[in-house]
């Protein structure tokens, strides 16, 4: 027996935080009675049906996608911008762990996999997701300083983070720099700076835990190999709190 939303997220067709949302609302029978009670108990013999869908169950897949700018995380859009599964070609069913905003570009896994997403994105996991920042203002030191420690600002409080400084143009009032989180708030490189005083210029994820996109152009994808995917699942485990 395994709790419903559990069971819902491994079919693939959400991750397990939306698979919550959904039996809140009102949107998941069981043997064709509405459940709306979390952590209702399911065995592999019971029907499912979701948003009027009964549960299929996928193989696991994992991909990775050099995200470009000028897309959205999302499968569909009211505004009808290009989504990031409009580059896929794949006959799987998979969703975004996490976001990347619509003008930032880099790594961005995808899978069916829902207690893999879930291992990906809760703040408890720790993984590690870096980003090559271009800045419109000069880094300072001090800005360092705080960024090493942990920013305490108005819009909420960020995690001690890694800096590296690639450049720092005083002339053109600009600075490039790697910075590595382990939490993935909403925005949350963009509120740092701006907490900073400073404004993003542009922003590229140039790593998820071990996972690069050096060999892919904007747009390409690749399925993650085995062991990558055993690698992520590890470092999860290792950063767990």
């Amino acid at each position: 027996m395994e709790r419903l939303q559990k069971v819902i997220a491994r079919s693939g067709i959400c991750s397990r935080r939306k698979a919550e949302e959904l039996i809140l609302e009102g949107k998941v029978y069981v043997n064709g009675e509405l459940c709306t009670t979390l952590g209702t108990k399911v065995s592999g013999n019971d029907e499912i049906e979701v948003d009027g869908k009964l549960l299929e169950f996928e193989d696991k897949v994992y991909y990775v996608i050099n995200k470009p700018k000028g897309c959205i995380c999302s499968s569909n859009d009211d505004r009808d911008r290009r989504t990031v599964l409009d580059y896929l070609d794949i006959p799987q069913r998979v969703y975004t762990v996490g976001r990347l905003d619509y003008d930032t570009s880099g790594v961005l896994l995808l899978t069916n996999d829902g207690d893999f997403c879930n291992q990906m994105i809760h703040p408890r996991y720790h993984l590690p997701k870096t980003y090559l920042v271009n800045l419109q203002g000069t880094l300072t030191q001090d800005d360092i300083r705080l960024l090493r420690k942990g920013l305490k600002t108005n819009i909420g409080d960020f995690q001690p983070a890694k800096v590296k400084v690639i450049s720092n143009d005083v002339t053109r009032d600009r600075t490039i720099f790697e910075l590595t989180i382990m939490e993935g708030k909403n925005h949350q490189v963009k509120n740092m700076m701006e907490a900073l005083g400073h404004q993003v210029r542009k922003l590229h994820r140039v790593r998820f835990g071990s996972i690069e996109v050096n060999d892919l152009k904007p747009g390409e994808y690749r399925r993650l190999k085995p062991y990558e995917v055993k690698q992520l699942k590890l470092a999860a485990q290792e950063g767990k709190q």
